[in-house]
């Protein structure tokens, strides 16, 4: 089978909810981060054989926001478009129907990511378009109902996560540590300058001039056990879930540049990895969190490699149970995953994420020099996705 290269990886910075980026739709964030990369590797925008882009918040959002995110970004009319919804792992299910399409003959070239704006979800009134004869109606956030509640038991994606924390008898001690270790890892990784070079900076048109955000909003390097201790669990008056061993709600893009090798050294680009294989698994729903275990087994035994052969990693840390629980299950080496902070302190812009790992993945691989890396997330629903990369 003809191998399948990455060749660029961008991320914007991660906004907070209402934060920097809330005057701008997940389709714009998209599309300054497409120009971007076309600008970096130099590549004509009518090479682009398609744009896959992952989007969960749709909801008035207009139609096909890939195909808005490809047309903003100044692509071609020719070039098509396709939003995918696979939840938190739609931003890396773009890259392996990437790698399908080239692998088939379809394409030689493809933009994959994600795109989400927590911020600019609406609120919605289910069940007014006949009129309302009489009594009220309830408002219902898409935030929440489209991104963050899980449709088979009717419970947020946290009350998952505590179920996690009782089967595992993972403490609230230990999960605020983790998180603590996720905001250090963040700041210093910052401070060192190592988001840099996968960061695209975002414009955004002000009153006084383009306000220009460089660097990701939710990190809090102030962070200590001691203030996370004080907070309340969000889900379980008895439980260990807070705000503070959670992932964010946020707004943020990633996308990669995928090629067959034929086309990459055609154009004399230099490949950041080979896509060595990828997997998707579905687990039972009150298990979501779980969803990593078995797409990253899967992944592995396509690829013919053990966790023990993984040098980087980047598992995505919706929350800090559910990390926990996925690390204790693998038995890998923590001390190659999310070196440099995962979701809790950097923020997860759901569909963002499942590219974003990626992004963040490939540019630790390079750092490092490291020979092979994996990136997963869990997906709500009870599912799970991963993806082997090699240099």
């Amino acid at each position: 089978m003809d191998a399948v290269y990455i060749v660029a990886a961008k991320r914007t910075p991660i906004g907070k909810l209402n934060g920097a980026f809330a005057s701008l739709s997940a389709a714009e964030l998209g599309a300054q981060l497409i120009q971007a990369m076309l600008a970096e590797t130099q590549l004509a925008p009518d090479a682009v054989g398609e744009v896959i882009m992952g989007q969960v918040l749709t909801g008035g959002a207009g139609q096909n926001p890939a195909r808005q995110a490809a047309l903003k970004a100044g692509l071609p009319v020719g070039v098509p478009a396709m939003t995918v919804n696979k939840v938190c792992g739609a931003g890396q299910k773009s890259i392996h129907l990437a790698a399908q399409a080239i692998r088939c003959g379809d394409a030689d070239c493809v933009i994959a990511g994600g795109q989400d704006s927590m911020t600019s979800a609406p609120h919605v009134i289910h069940g007014v378009r006949a009129g309302i004869r009489m009594g009220d109606r309830t408002v219902k956030d898409s935030m929440i109902t489209d991104g963050l509640w899980d449709a088979f038991h009717q419970v947020h994606m946290g009350v998952t996560a505590e179920a996690l924390a009782q089967r595992y008898q993972i403490t609230r001690e230990e999960q605020d540590r983790f998180a603590l270790r996720s905001q250090e890892k963040a700041d210093a990784a910052i401070q060192a300058g190592r988001f840099d070079d996968e960061i695209v900076p975002v414009s955004i048109k002000a009153r006084h001039g383009d306000l220009v955000i460089e660097r990701d909003e939710h990190p809090n390097p102030s962070t200590t056990m001691e203030g996370l201790g004080r907070l309340r669990p969000v889900f379980d008056a008895a439980g260990t879930i807070t705000a503070g061993n959670s992932s964010g709600l946020n707004d943020g893009a990633a996308a990669v540049l995928v090629m067959s090798e034929a086309r990459m050294k055609e154009l004399g680009l230099a490949p950041l990895a080979r896509i060595a294989s990828y997997a998707s698994a579905g687990v039972e729903p009150m298990d979501m969190g779980l969803g990593p275990v078995a797409a990253s087994r899967r992944a592995l035994d396509k690829a013919g490699w053990r966790a023990s052969d993984l040098d980087a990693m980047e598992i995505n840390e919706a929350f800090a149970a559910q990390a926990i629980a996925v690390n204790r299950e693998m038995g890998w080496n923590e001390d190659t995953i999310n070196t440099s902070g995962g979701a809790i302190a950097l923020g997860h812009p759901l569909a963002g994420s499942g590219c974003r790992i990626v992004v963040t993945l490939l540019h630790e691989m390079v750092r490092r020099g490291a020979k092979k890396g994996l990136a997963s997330l869990c997906i709500g629903g009870g599912q799970g996705v991963a993806i082997c990369l090699e240099r």
